[in-house]
């Protein structure tokens, strides 16, 4: 009996709301990686370790191909397809996973007051032309 491959593309977020998309193998390794802090660079460096999406294939071309599209995708994208996903779940064609999905309000922005700038030089700066 020939072997059954699984591969996953996956989005994972932090609790300051940056997210983070891959590919891999075992999602469940993977995610532990995440958690652990054991992936180094920028999911290291945000604690980007919570599951919020992932997608199986059974072809790694398939999966990375749906990975550049994700990661071609702007933000709102993104976050419009974490929303759109049933609460509980993390992806399509997968069963409940509520213990790996975040609550959305994650990704729903909440207006951050912003300190007042400070005021500038009434003089306007000038530049000296060389002639």
């Amino acid at each position: 009996m020939p072997r059954e491959y699984r591969f996953f593309v996956y989005i994972m977020a932090s609790k300051s709301r940056r997210i983070y998309t891959g590919a891999t193998n075992n999602i469940d390794r993977r995610v532990a990686q995440h958690k652990a802090g054991e992936i180094k660079g920028f999911t290291q460096r945000y604690k980007i370790n919570r599951l919020v999406y992932y997608q199986e294939f059974r072809l790694i071309g398939n999966a990375i191909r749906r990975e550049k599209e994700i990661k071609g995708w702007d933000r709102a994208k993104r976050v419009a397809l974490i929303a759109k996903i049933p609460h509980g779940t993390t992806g399509p064609r997968t069963g409940k996973r509520p213990s790996l999905l975040s609550s959305l309000s994650l990704f729903r922005r909440k207006q951050i007051p912003r300190s007042p700038r400070r005021p500038h030089d009434d003089k306007p700066k000038t530049r000296r032309l060389l002639s």
